[in-house]
């Protein structure tokens, strides 16, 4: 068992490594936010709209759930337990610099998500029940097509259907349960039953139910817990300059304490950032394209642009919030920083404690409900995402049976001890990534020639006369 943990260490080391991921993650995102002339700093105005104010679908088009509901689906699928211990992780092992990496992650990982959209509506396929089935499996296979498109979308698939028990299941469960039974007192076990019980009533329902659900909790669980962020801060106004110099001062490996640089600790920085940023909005891993490939929409680029906000708002916003309050209350260089989930819940309860000792220990339960929440919706998303993975490999009479897993698999992940389970997760995640994003290099004057053509229509702003224009 050691000898296959050395093993696996080794494997996410070299595929996190700089070699590998990174500057292959950089290269993608930074290649499509040239050949899309920053898109997503100067079309984000228009996807907010679209996406959180409109909110209007044509009913008369395929798709299965709504625009906002697609949104919904992939928020609550990657505003997890990566935004609350993932982040504070990065942040305890890499450093405040790691911050600064998450952002690069979060502003070139929008145009990476753009396309991984665009392409997941304009591929996609109807499945046997009448369901929209897309994402990279889908435009790897028919829109690079030959041998390479089969391999690509066959290892996406399989390695999607794989992680899903990893980064949407186990740590999920896992992070929940051991946050939940610190605070209230209950077994293990307990929680997980209800962890599987309420994720399966939902997810046996499939993706209508998930959008439901999830367009209702993520808004109340995104505004609950920046609300709480923004109130430490506010407490620690005095801190926020410094914190912020620390960041940028430490992505470079120069540490304010010593006065040097440190090599050690820029690779630190730059590797959290990277593996951290991906966990916490899956930029580069493909899932976008599978929610998206379910909305309501005759435009793919309409759904890019509302589907490139999910990770706007997942990295930017809420990572920043987690990482910030644990930067300004000073909790991140504590023996405890290796403990995402427990880091995060100090900072913000220190922080509190400044103003109301009473309103500190309500930061706990803030933090427990965040995070139970968080990796509630996390559960419902993921279990799509790998439905969708399997029922490419081997139609839809499998989904129903991998539901049933799926959701067993919830409670084992609460009750066992899974001291490996980031492991596993980040390199599932690697392994998605990589296939995927081959594709979007391959697939990049698709992204492109779409991407023109819808803007080069005189009154591409109102939804309503360019699907007027479409139809005629």
């Amino acid at each position: 068992m050691d000898q296959l943990l050395e093993m696996a260490e080794l494997l996410s080391d070299v595929l996190w490594g700089p070699l590998v991921l990174i500057p292959l993650l950089f290269a993608v995102g930074l290649f499509l936010t040239i050949r899309l002339k920053l898109l997503q700093l100067m079309r984000l105005p228009h996807a907010l709209w679209l996406g959180l104010i409109r909110r209007k679908e044509d009913a008369s088009v395929q798709g299965d759930i709504s625009h906002y509901q697609a949104l919904s689906t992939s928020l609550a699928a990657t505003v997890g337990v990566g935004n609350i211990a993932g982040a504070a992780l990065a942040i305890g092992v890499g450093g405040p610099g790691a911050l600064f990496w998450i952002w690069i992650v979060g502003f070139l990982g929008m145009a990476t998500k753009y396309s991984e959209s665009l392409l997941g509506v304009k591929f996609r396929r109807v499945d046997a029940k009448g369901e929209q089935s897309g994402g990279p499996m889908y435009y790897l296979r028919y829109g690079l097509r030959g041998g390479l498109g089969t391999v690509l979308g066959f290892a996406f698939a399989v390695f999607g259907a794989i992680a899903a028990f990893g980064i949407g299941n186990g740590t999920q469960a896992n992070t929940v349960t051991q946050q939940v039974t610190s605070i209230v007192d209950v077994e293990p076990w307990m929680v997980g039953l209800a962890l599987m019980v309420l994720a399966g009533a939902v997810v046996l329902g499939g993706i209508k139910s998930i959008g439901r659900v999830a367009s209702a909790l993520v808004p109340i669980m995104i505004v609950g817990y920046v609300g709480a962020c923004l109130l430490v801060l506010a407490i620690n106004w005095a801190t926020i300059l410094p914190a912020l110099q620390l960041v940028f001062v430490s992505a470079f490996g120069f540490q304010a304490t010593a006065g040097g640089f440190s090599g050690v600790a820029l690779m630190l920085a730059i590797q959290q950032g990277f593996a951290r940023g991906i966990f916490s909005n899956e930029a580069g891993m493909g899932t976008g394209g599978i929610s998206a490939a379910a909305a309501k929409t005759r435009e793919p680029v309409r759904q890019a642009m509302v589907s490139m906000t999910q990770t706007f708002i997942d990295t930017i916003i809420v990572v920043t919030m987690t990482c910030m309050v644990i930067i300004t209350t000073g909790v991140w260089d504590r023996e405890e920083a290796e403990d995402g989930s427990l880091l995060t819940t100090q900072a913000v309860t220190e922080g509190l404690n400044t103003l109301s000792p009473t309103l500190a220990i309500g930061g706990q339960y803030i933090v427990a409900i965040s995070v139970a929440v968080f990796a509630f919706t996390t559960l419902l998303g993921w279990g799509y995402y790998g439905e969708r993975c399997m029922e490419f490999l081997g139609g839809r009479r499998f989904v129903m049976p991998y539901r049933v897993v799926f959701i067993m698999v919830i409670f084992v992940g609460s009750i066992a001890q899974l001291d490996n389970v980031w492991l596993f997760s980040d390199i599932a995640n690697a392994l998605m990534a990589l296939p995927n994003l081959i594709g979007l290099l391959l697939l990049s004057p698709i992204v492109v020639a779409e991407s023109k053509k819808f803007f080069a229509h005189p009154d591409w702003r109102n939804p309503d006369a360019v699907m007027e224009d479409v139809r005629s």
